[in-house]
């Protein structure tokens, strides 16, 4: 009987991570991996639940296959995800579209899951989630030369704002030794970069080693011939210690690009929120990083709208955008969540949330657009990815996959995976132009 299965990735790279876990496995299964859900046997949703955006994603999603389901152009539909697992009680019988569901304590049972949809009967599977991921997943997508590799699950931070230790448990890291060789696994089928991710990357090591020992992992990555740049993402600020740091200082694989989400820059919003520390220390943090990693790109997330943000809170922030001129920045517009403590505070309507939001936006495309600009004449590695238009793209250390722009490269004899040496010619909307030169 044939085997056919798509999967679609929603929300974050985290996510992705997982979603790749299963795709892993319904391979080992003996399943097809097809890259559209139309003439699949069976389509899987790896959903995200965090925000109100994302459940209507999930959502939309999901009515859209079922409408391809009744018109005989996709099989089943099986959901997983943090969405199948905060409405775990009702999802099945809301979405009657769905033919089984997987919790985020249930990844491992994905083939389980597809075959009960197969056969004619709905299920649900919601195992504790309280695995670290050892497993790994070994697969990495086609044809792209940097993966995602997700070093703790869950998270022990508690912010006002957010659901996910609910949905994912508390912080549980991997041990040294299976990351290393899940990344060995894959630099050898021809990965060059990776991405570190967890919901609280910094904080790495010190639920099973009883300290922190990001940086310990960061070197014995390095030993990795194949692997030539790490990434690090979702940093908590005050989990970034001197001796992260310092391992970033000494040069080498790890790329001076800080990803730390800070979420606001006012005091008592961060009191409310739950966030460890002040605007006095995010400030700091900036201050040192840049002074000890000359160069450094820092991205950070940011939301408009929290509890307790007047216009002076947010002036606040703005203006410690326009001084601190970070050059990467996602913005977001707060979302009430129930079951949050957040939820119940006193918050700005959506409508002020989703104006402020605009007004950030537009001060930090002014602010990376004169990053940019700034550029020209400087000459940097780029990883290629591709080609189109008779030009090669691709991204130097200041750009991290699916969330910042792209270098577009003028050169010839280039591959996908290769890296070249070029130096920056120009800015264009998001992205910046530069050919190839000799090293």
């Amino acid at each position: 009987m044939r085997k056919r299965v798509a999967l679609i990735s929603l929300g974050c790279a985290k996510n992705l991570v997982n979603s790749e876990q299963m795709l892993y496995l319904l391979s080992e299964a003996g399943y097809e991996i097809t890259d559209t859900p139309e003439g699949a046997d069976a389509v899987v949703v790896n959903t995200c639940g965090f925000i109100e955006a994302a459940k209507n994603e999930a959502i939309e999603t999901i009515l859209e296959l079922g409408a391809a389901k009744a018109a005989g152009t996709v099989g089943n539909i099986i959901v997983a995800g943090c969405f199948a697992q905060r409405y775990k009680s009702e999802i099945l019988d809301e979405l009657p579209e769905i033919d089984a569901v997987v919790g985020t304590g249930s990844y491992g049972e994905i083939v389980s899951a597809v075959e009960t949809a197969r056969s004619g009967r709905r299920g649900a599977l919601f195992g504790e989630p309280g695995g670290s991921g050892e497993t790994g997943r070994l697969l990495s997508s086609p044809g792209r030369p940097w993966a995602y590799i997700k070093i703790a699950e869950g998270c022990d931070n508690r912010c006002a704002f957010c659901v996910i230790p609910e949905l994912r448990g508390g912080f549980r890291s991997r041990t040294v030794e299976n990351i290393a060789a899940e990344a060995r696994a894959l630099c050898g089928a021809g990965v060059s970069e990776l991405i570190l991710v967890a919901q609280d990357t910094a904080r790495y090591g010190l639920d099973i080693y009883g300290r922190r020992r990001l940086p310990e992992l960061l070197a014995e990555l390095s030993e990795i011939e194949a692997l030539k740049w790490i990434r690090l993402h979702y940093l908590y600020p005050d989990e970034v210690d001197d001796a992260l740091i310092d391992a970033m200082a000494r040069g080498g694989k790890v790329l001076r690009y800080l990803d730390i989400p800070i979420q606001h820059i006012n005091d008592g919003i961060l009191k409310r929120m739950n966030r460890r520390g002040t605007g006095a220390d995010i400030r700091a943090l900036i201050k040192k990083a840049r002074a000890r990693l000359p160069g450094v790109v820092i991205r950070t997330s940011l939301i408009a709208g929290l509890p307790g943000e007047g216009d002076a809170e947010f002036e606040e922030l703005c203006d410690f955008l326009r001084e601190s001129r970070l050059e990467r920045a996602g913005v977001f517009t707060y979302s009430p969540e129930e079951g949050t403590p957040a939820a119940l505070m006193e918050r700005p309507d959506g409508a002020t949330a989703r104006r402020r939001a605009e007004l950030i936006e537009d001060i930090q495309s002014r602010i990376m657009d004169e990053y940019n600009a700034g550029r020209v004449g400087e000459r940097c590695s780029v990883l290629v990815e591709g080609a189109r238009d008779g030009r090669y793209y691709g991204r130097s250390y200041a750009e991290s996959p699916e969330i910042d722009g792209r270098v577009l490269v003028e050169g010839e004899g280039l591959s996908v995976g290769c890296f070249a040496d070029v130096a920056v010619t120009g800015a264009v909307g998001g992205d910046v132009t530069a050919r190839v030169v000799c090293p």
